[in-house]
């Protein structure tokens, strides 16, 4: 295995406790008693609350800014987002298969820390599960209601299964491919090389000890404020639903106002979960969460058409496998000759789920790489994209079909298309979804409190990853320093909620869609990266066995070749 130089401790800025850097930064960080790198700290900081000031100060412009650049990104560079995500797929599973499959993150020795059940309930928790839970009624019903093929009638059989493969393809393989890929590079250069748990250290095979300077630190600078938007966007989801769901359950209005309430609500239990740690909080509330949710899931299948569902998770898994092909290069290319021209479909849906996504790419990668160490390449990459995707097939076999039977597959629509479509109350899906069963104000209930957790999840579990990002250690920094961006994180999601005011979810596709740019081409640049340091890893364990090959061979001859005293004899 080969170690880089200024690897390993001497790039984590001294021992632990002892803040990296020198000159004011650092007296600034000592003085604080933090424990992070004094640049990415402070810049990360700074321009983070340059934008809260500006949205306050000119959100007009602000918002037409990040309308405009949307706009652009999505009709010149919307083919890119979705050939490089389609890339990153057939490169991991290349690698999984590959002889590189056998190695491990981090030494040749190490074992797993986590078993597979935590294991898998974190990286999920912290994944999509407030994705699934968002959008696992309200996406299959929208495409079944408004097809993506202009040549499909709406809520026909056709549109039905077109909706299920569409929905089957934004949030499986495709999407844990985006995050996979930065697990393993992070995982395979932090563990085997030990070098700081930094975005940088992921491109040390062309930068060299260039991590260490200007431009690794830019690197982590732009991964810090990806995660914190891209949390933001997942935080502003999830909090539109559960203001959607008190609506129907209390008094209180889905109202601007509501949701900030709610975001400041839920970011003080993050911050308690954060001040926990890792082993105690993240996977205590990841554990029960997803406990949470395949509770609901159950119910849906077995207090609905459970037989028809059963056949349906089976058949749309099929339907699935057979159209991904196609869906993993279609971008809708003759969208000017059919419909009304332009990205309008693709660049708010595929366009927008790739580039929110991939700002979770850094937090995703580092979170899976910390919890995933131990495991061979082969394990994590099996492990990380088909797992949750099977889960996610199974969700929305469940809640997808049981809508749009609910909806009326044959007919002209019901209150489910009234409510995401007409009315364009996406939040309030999945609660008209679950007025159609027994149980109703109890499940729904449940569901505020199932998206609630897993708010807490993906806000806990993104604070200590930003930690870290900034410090470069994976031991947590001190309570002050996770708790600041606990905090900050909530005040970004609040922020884009008043941003966007009545037409927030528009707003925070633009938002993430600009911010995500610059990520995507970090990401595109990561899989060549990993691919040479594989490449690098490789020569170098063949050349360790052709030494004990050769070591081997000449022990073998010299103990076949006759003693001079057995000669001496003989003569």
């Amino acid at each position: 295995m080969a170690n880089p130089p200024n690897g390993g401790t001497e790039s984590r800025g001294g021992p632990k406790g002892a803040p990296a850097g020198d000159g004011r930064g650092a007296a600034a960080v000592r003085k604080l008693g933090l424990h992070t790198d004094p640049s990415i700290f402070f810049v990360s900081a700074g321009l983070m609350v340059a934008f809260l000031l500006l949205v306050l100060l000119l959100p007009t412009q602000i918002n037409d800014a990040f309308t405009a650049g949307r706009d652009w990104i999505v009709t010149n560079l919307g083919w890119f987002f979705i050939l490089g995500v389609t890339a990153w797929l057939i490169f991991l599973v290349w690698v999984a298969l590959s002889r590189y499959g056998n190695l491990r993150l981090g030494g040749d020795d190490s074992r797993p820390e986590y078993g597979n059940l935590s294991w898998f309930a974190m990286l999920f928790a912290g994944g999509i599960g407030t994705v699934l839970m968002f959008w696992g009624v309200a996406e299959p019903i929208s495409h079944f209601a408004n097809p993506p093929q202009a040549d499909v009638a709406p809520h026909s059989v056709e549109a039905s299964r077109e909706a299920m493969n569409f929905s089957l393809y934004h949030l499986s393989l495709h999407t844990w491919a985006i995050f996979t890929l930065p697990g393993l590079a992070f995982g395979f250069f932090i563990y085997r090389y030990n070098l700081p748990l930094r975005v940088s250290s992921v491109f040390y095979p062309f930068l060299k000890d260039r991590i260490h300077g200007p431009i690794g630190k830019t690197i982590d600078i732009f991964a810090v404020l990806g995660t914190l938007f891209g949390l933001a966007v997942s935080l502003g989801l999830g909090t539109s639903q559960i203001a959607a769901g008190l609506e129907v359950l209390t008094p209180l209005p889905d109202s601007v106002g509501t949701r900030v309430l709610v975001i400041t609500v839920l970011t003080v239990v993050a911050v308690s979960s954060i001040v926990a740690g890792l082993d105690k909080g993240v996977k205590r509330l990841s554990n029960l969460n997803i406990l949470m949710a395949v509770g609901l899931m159950l119910f849906v299948l077995f207090f609905g058409e459970t037989v028809f569902l059963f056949r349906q998770i089976f058949e749309s898994t099929g339907r699935y496998l057979e159209s991904i092909v196609g869906l993993s290069l279609w971008n809708d290319s003759m969208a000017g000759y059919t419909k009304d021209g332009g990205w309008g479909w693709q660049g708010g849906w595929t366009v927008f789920y790739w580039a929110w996504t991939v700002t979770w790419a850094p937090f995703m990668g580092v979170f899976l790489a910390r919890i995933s160490k131990g495991r061979t390449i082969r394990q994590f990459v099996g492990g990380v994209l088909l797992a949750p995707s099977v889960f996610t097939v199974v969700w929305f076999a469940v809640f997808g079909w049981s809508a749009m039977r609910i909806d009326g597959i044959g007919g002209d629509g019901g209150a489910l298309t009234q409510k995401v479509i007409e009315e364009e109350q996406v939040p309030l899906a999945m609660f008209e979804f679950f007025s159609n069963f027994p149980a109703v104000t109890l499940i729904q209930g449940i569901a505020v409190v199932v998206v609630a957790l897993f708010f807490a999840t993906s806000s806990d579990s993104a604070s200590l990853v930003v930690d870290m990002l900034c410090s470069g250690d994976e031991d947590p920094g001190p309570v002050r320093q996770r708790l600041f961006w606990g905090i900050s994180e909530g005040m970004l999601a609040a922020s884009l909620i008043v941003l966007g005011g009545d037409t927030a979810l528009a707003a925070l596709q633009q938002v993430i869609t600009v911010i995500g740019l610059p990520i995507f081409i970090l990401a595109c640049i990561m899989m060549f990266s990993l691919a040479k340091g594989l490449k690098q890893e490789s020569h170098a364990v063949y050349a360790l066995q052709f030494k004990e090959m050769q070591r081997r061979a000449r022990l073998a001859d010299e103990a076949e070749r006759p003693s001079e005293e057995a000669v001496a004899q003989k003569s």
